[in-house]
């Protein structure tokens, strides 16, 4: 069983972001999903924009760090957006994580993360929010020699979210099976330890 800290996106903590959570669970894993905007949400990434604009970004990193302190140490950080840039500041408090899980968005490398750190992204292609040349010099630029990049053509930025115009069935459904293999693969190596 991999322990796995969930950060939601910038809508807030959503139906899809318990929905991912649950299908981690039903695959045997248990999944932790901190909501660091007190229960606030918003429909749309303009709104989402605002309502972030509401919260000190180091208040919301100090969320991040607080939600951190009652799960194992080795517990996958995962993010979705800007719960993916949430990982980013988290990289050098967790040196004991099995791996990182991003969606809809990269995580900006911290140079002390180990050179065999399990890392898989999956992303859309194009991403409105970044371009091209951002994710290959993100990939470029990585520390770990384990990381999977995974990208959907012509799909909404948030594809696994069924509530926005972004949300495609089967991506959604080949990006969950991967993300599970990958938590499984995880599972196992910890295992033979």
């Amino acid at each position: 069983m991999t322990h796995i800290v969930l950060f939601h996106s910038i809508l807030g903590c959503r139906a899809a972001e318990r929905e991912i959570a649950n299908t981690f669970e039903k695959a045997g894993h248990t999944t932790y999903l901190p909501d660091l905007f007190d229960g606030k949400t918003a429909e749309n990434y303009d709104d989402g924009f605002a309502l972030f604009r509401m919260f000190d970004r180091d208040q919301l990193v100090d969320r991040a760090r607080d939600a951190l302190k009652s799960v194992p140490e080795n517990a996958v950080l995962s993010g979705i957006s800007f719960g993916a840039g949430m990982v980013s500041s988290l990289w050098a408090d967790r040196p004991k994580m099995r791996g990182a899980l991003l969606f809809a968005g990269a995580a900006e490398w911290a140079k002390e993360l180990p050179r065999d750190l399990p890392v898989q992204a999956h992303i859309a292609k194009p991403d409105p929010f970044d371009d091209e040349a951002y994710f290959n010099e993100w990939q470029t630029d990585a520390p770990t020699q384990n990381l999977s990049i995974f990208r959907y053509d012509k799909v909404g930025h948030f594809f696994l979210d069924r509530a926005i115009s972004d949300f495609d069935k089967d991506a959604t459904k080949l990006c969950l099976e991967r993300s599970i293999a990958f938590l499984d693969r995880l599972d196992d190596k910890d295992d033979v330890k």
